[in-house]
This record gives C-alpha cells, structure tokens and sequence, in this order.
C-alpha cells in the first residue's frame, strides 16, 4: 500500500510542485529511502506509522553518521509526505509534526587577518576610475561592516562624509545610520571626485558604477575580489561576507561593546551577533595553545 501511496505521491508532486527537476528528484529520493525503511520493517499502512517509528528512523540515520543538516533535509521530505496522507484522509494526523529537528551546526564564518585585510586593500589602489572604486568599495564594506546588497545599493543622498556616516538601508527596508572611518571617507572622496565622475555616463543616483556607467552588481564586485584576493596572495576563499566577518571580529577583539557591533551590522537579534565571540575564543586557544609553556597538556 505505501508503495502505491509513493507513486501517487510523486504524480502529485511532478505535476503541482514549483520546485525544479533537480530538487524534486532529490525530495523523492528522500521520500523512498524513508518508505522502503517502513516496508522492509513490514509497514505498509500507514496508519500504523507512529512518532516512535519516524524517531527510530532518524536513528538510523545518525548511526550512519550522517551530518545534521542532511537529516533536517530528509524529515523536510518525510514530513510533506505525512501531510499528503492527511490530506488524502489516509491518517488522523501528521506524526512528524511531533519530531523536532535535529539543531544544525554551527559554522563559524572565515574571516581575514588584519595583515591579509591590509593586503587585499593595498592590491587594490591604483589611479583609474575603477581602481578608485574598488579601493572605495573594500574600505566602506570593511571600514563598516555593511552588507555587499546595502553598499551597491547606495545613493550619493545617503553619505554624509563629512560628518563621517552613511545612511543605509537593511533587510526588510530598516534604515540605519552607520559611521564609517577616515580611511574609507578618504577613499571615497577620492573616488568621487576623480573615478565616480569618468564613469558615469547618464544621470543615476548609484555611488558605486561600473565601466558602463551603470550600479555596479554584487556578482560584479564578488569577481573583482576574487581577483585581488589572488593579487594579495591570500589563499582563502574571499567574498563580500567575508568582510563584513571580519569587520565584526576585528571589532570585538579590539574590546568594543557587543551591542554596538549589533547596531552597526543591522542585525535584529543580539545572538546573531555573538557568534563572532565564538570567533574571538578560538583565537584566544589558539594562541594559548602556541606559546603557553603549559598549553602540551590540552594537546595530549
């Protein structure tokens, strides 16, 4: 019976879900691992299908040591097949509804050195428009931590340079003020006087263009990194985000307020935000573990 339950499952899936190929064969492949599980344990109706029947599943699947989010993936399948059989009126309700998700973890964000920070933006200077730009660009998305969507996004009504802060807006339209430091309102005087001018072609209210005058996209800038990331010799893998991490680490190394870096990055909750303390105290053991005379008996 699930078996034939399957098929119809996938017709109506194949034939009302928005989700693409890719996505769908992978959603039923999860679908059938999960039944052909129920089958060989000789369940085929499934009303019989209990909470404790989906947790001893679960289990299975941690003993094969398989990671969290991979598992969060399967019971995301599991549980919209659960919720066709109710809506077939096949079961009284749906018992995944009662199984939590596994908690994923944690990843820490990679972040760039202050040396290696100093690198990509001295592989960045140079006197062309576009070289003024990227120079511009790195110090502003370093220098305050914003998002790479917010800086692109930028019109010349939101800086105050001489007054040092930048209006900008954030995720789900909250505008916030957030000030910016002399490097950066150094460069960017620079770049609009001698690069944004050159590159610009047609009136637009956009800071940041590129060479055909237009708002300079956020896939645009992500290569330029790329690029000078490789100029600066820096083998990580560097991206815009990486900037913004690195701004907040740098921050709260330096002793500043936890809350303020929370205010500066738009983030709504503060526990978003801790997670670069978790940065900070890896730091702190790793520089332990290098020159404490003591620091053999954590590594024995």
């Amino acid at each position: 019976m699930l078996k034939q339950l399957l098929k119809e499952y996938e017709y109506e899936l194949k034939s009302s879900s928005r989700l693409s190929k890719h996505s769908l064969d992978a959603y039923l492949r999860d679908v059938k691992s999960y039944v052909e599980y129920l089958v060989a344990r000789d369940i085929k109706n499934p009303a019989h299908i209990t909470k404790q029947t989906l947790n001893r599943y679960i289990m299975t699947l941690r003993k094969k040591k398989r990671a969290a989010s991979t598992v969060s993936r399967k019971l995301s399948a599991i549980k919209g097949f659960h919720q066709f059989l109710l809506d077939e009126k096949l079961v009284d309700d749906n018992v995944t509804l009662m199984v939590h998700r596994p908690k994923k973890a944690k990843k820490l964000p990679s972040i760039l050195t202050i040396d290696e920070m100093d690198r990509l933006i001295e592989a960045s200077r140079g006197d062309t428009p576009l070289e003024l730009r990227n120079t511009a660009m790195l110090e502003m998305l370093y220098g305050s931590g914003i998002r790479i969507s917010e800086l692109t996004g930028l019109h010349t009504d939101d800086l105050h340079i001489n007054e040092g802060f930048v209006n900008v807006t954030g995720k789900g339209h909250k505008e916030r003020i957030v000030p910016m430091g002399s490097s950066a309102q150094k460069a960017l005087k620079h770049y609009l006087e001698s690069g944004r001018l050159k590159l610009s072609k047609t009136p637009t209210p956009y800071v940041f263009l590129n060479n055909r005058g237009l708002a300079i996209s956020r896939v645009g800038f992500f290569k330029i990194l790329k690029r000078l990331a490789s100029k600066a010799g820096i083998d990580k893998t560097v991206s815009p985000h990486t900037l913004r991490h690195s701004f907040a680490s740098h921050m709260l190394e330096a002793g500043v307020d936890l809350r303020f870096v929370q205010e500066m990055l738009g983030h709504t909750d503060v526990s978003t935000t801790e997670i670069y303390t978790h940065i900070n105290k890896q730091q702190l053991i790793a520089v332990y573990d290098k020159y404490h005379p003591h620091a053999y008996k954590r590594r024995e």
